[in-house]
């Protein structure tokens, strides 16, 4: 999965952008918790699995809720 099909999916869950980090890396937030995490914007680049797992476990959005959007 890469960086655009990730942030779809998310903005689907109700996260959203919040700014712009050091690099590559953005800020996300999810509205419902208030959980941030850093999400790196490889471009067309999959992401790795694990880095998708650490992103999912900031936010407290499991993998089945995100291969359901």
């Amino acid at each position: 999965m890469n960086y655009r099909e990730l942030t779809r999916k998310l903005r689907r869950l109700g996260c959203e952008f919040d700014r712009r980090a050091r690099g590559d890396h953005e800020i996300w937030i999810n509205n419902s918790t208030h959980a941030r995490t850093t999400i790196p914007n490889w471009g067309s680049q999959d992401l790795k699995p694990g880095t998708i797992s650490a992103i999912l476990r900031d936010l407290g959005i499991s993998r089945d809720k995100l291969a359901q959007v």
